[in-house]
C-alpha cells in the first residue's frame, strides 16, 4: 500500500502521479512503480528514433514531446503530434515488436517514466491483471489517436 509521505524516485508523492495513472488504483500504482525508472531529456534531444529497435515505453511526467517521420523529402520532418504530461509514448512498438514507426523528440527538458520490455514481460508474468489494465489504457490511447487521425484526414480528403 502506498502511503500519503512516500516518496518515488526521490521527487514525486503520489498524488503527484495519480493523474499520470488515473487508470489505476493507488495500490495498482505501488504495485507498477518498481517496474519504471524516471529517465530524463534535454531540449532538442531524441528521446526516440525511427527505425530504433522497440525496448521501452514511457508515461510524460514533465515537459513536452513532438513526435515526426519523415517526409518524402531527405531531412524533412512531419509532425504527427506534440504530447504533455500524462502522454505515453512508444507503446506501439513495445507491444507489437520491431521497430519504431517515428521519431520522438523533447522540445524542454523532459522526464518520463520508462517501462522497459523486459520489465514489461515480467511485470505480465507477475501479475497479469494489473498487466491487463495497462494493455487497456494503451488500447484506449491508440483508440482515441486513431480517431484523431481519422478526423484529421476526412478533413483532408
Amino acid at each position: 500500500m502506498i502511503t500519503p509521505e512516500a516518496v518515488f524516485f526521490d521527487r514525486y508523492r503520489p498524488e503527484d502521479l495519480s493523474d499520470i495513472f488515473s487508470f489505476l488504483s493507488a495500490e495498482e500504482m505501488g504495485e507498477l512503480l518498481p517496474y519504471l525508472e524516471l529517465r530524463e531529456w534535454h531540449p532538442e534531444e531524441s528521446v526516440i528514433k525511427s527505425g530504433d529497435s522497440a525496448d521501452f515505453m514511457g508515461f510524460l511526467v514533465e515537459g513536452s514531446l513532438a513526435v515526426k517521420m519523415e517526409g518524402i523529402f531527405p531531412d524533412k520532418f512531419i509532425l504527427l503530434a506534440l504530447l504533455e504530461r500524462g502522454s505515453l509514448v512508444g507503446e506501439i512498438s513495445v507491444v507489437a515488436g520491431g521497430h519504431r514507426q517515428a521519431t520522438v523528440v523533447a522540445m524542454e527538458k523532459s522526464s518520463l517514466l520508462i517501462l522497459t520490455q523486459e520489465n514489461l514481460e515480467l511485470l505480465l508474468s507477475r501479475t497479469p491483471a494489473l498487466g491487463l489494465k495497462i494493455f487497456r489504457r494503451i488500447i484506449q490511447v491508440l483508440g482515441q489517436r486513431l480517431g484523431k487521425a481519422s478526423d484529421r484526414l476526412s478533413r483532408l480528403l
